[in-house]
């Protein structure tokens, strides 16, 4: 029955399911809400419900949906993305294997795209937040909050009821919807004062440890976010320095084993600060 709907058809079916799924949104009023509204309040409503069983019913219309949307953006493969010796003639001896490319990471056909996580490992709550948590977990579905969940569950049981994700590790998890393989979890440093020495190499084991479990899950390309910046409030310059410096001495010893790595940029003032570095 999914199949045979059209889009705005199947945005009203999963809209009414998830308020129905909602303890405190049941009664929400929807009816007189424009079509991006609607979108609006599917995302709300997938970004707040808290971890536990999904229904079939509702998680085939949310993957019939989530793919329609996905279609919809485009989906961007490697071949559509220039090296940065295609695109600039970087001189650098690993510029067949590296690429800069700005947009957004959900569109990605990767291997894996990497999520700036936060230490929970759930994603983000805030309805429609801006983070790319959000936009991760969003276009992949309810699914990855419930993976996260049980892997730490299991973590809390090993570790202690209030164990939290350390900064720099990196998790594996499915994609779900997304058009990659993997998402890559890792917790960057928050900056609240003064960078200094600790924080940076907290943000340089992020990119050790995503590129290690790359090496262990045989992931050849991997697209990265700009772990830390924004609202965690690394400075972009600095992030970008050890994002490069930290992927280039990867590529020095495990080359072999990586087809791309994709330094993946939303604002224009990163875009223009990678371009600085790469080139």
């Amino acid at each position: 029955m999914v199949a045979a709907m059209n889009r705005a058809e199947k945005t009203e079916v999963l809209l009414e399911k998830l308020k129905a799924d909602s303890v405190e949104y049941k009664e929400l009023e929807t009816g007189e809400y424009s079509l991006e509204e609607k979108k609006n309040a599917i995302r709300s409503l997938m970004n707040i419900r808290m971890p536990r069983e999904l229904p079939d019913e509702l998680t085939d219309l949310q993957d019939e949906y989530l793919q329609d949307e996905r279609e919809a953006k485009g989906i961007v493969k490697l071949a559509d993305i220039p090296t940065i010796k295609e695109a600039f003639n970087s001189k650098s001896p690993y510029g067949r294997k590296i690429s800069l490319w700005q947009g957004d990471i959900t569109r990605l056909e990767a291997g894996a795209i990497v999520n700036a996580a936060n230490s929970q490992l759930l994603g983000c709550f805030v309805p429609c937040h801006r983070c790319i948590d959000n936009a991760i977990h969003s276009a992949a579905g309810m699914q990855l909050r419930e993976e996260c969940s049980r892997i730490m569950s299991r973590r809390r049981q090993k570790y202690g009821r209030n164990y939290e994700e350390p900064t720099g590790t990196a998790t594996l998890t499915k994609a779900y919807n997304l058009p990659c393989n993997y998402v890559i979890h890792t917790v960057g440093p928050i900056v609240y004062g003064r960078l200094n020495d600790m924080l940076c190499r907290d943000l340089q084991n992020c990119y050790e440890n995503v590129l290690q479990c790359c090496l262990e899950h045989d992931i050849r390309s991997v697209a990265f976010c700009c772990i830390s910046t924004g609202e965690f409030h690394f400075p972009n310059d600095k992030a970008a320095e050890i994002a490069w410096k930290t992927v280039t001495a990867f590529l020095e010893k495990h080359g072999d084993c990586m087809e791309r790595i994709i330094f993946n940029v939303f604002k224009d003032n990163d875009l223009e600060l990678y371009k600085k570095i790469l080139v």
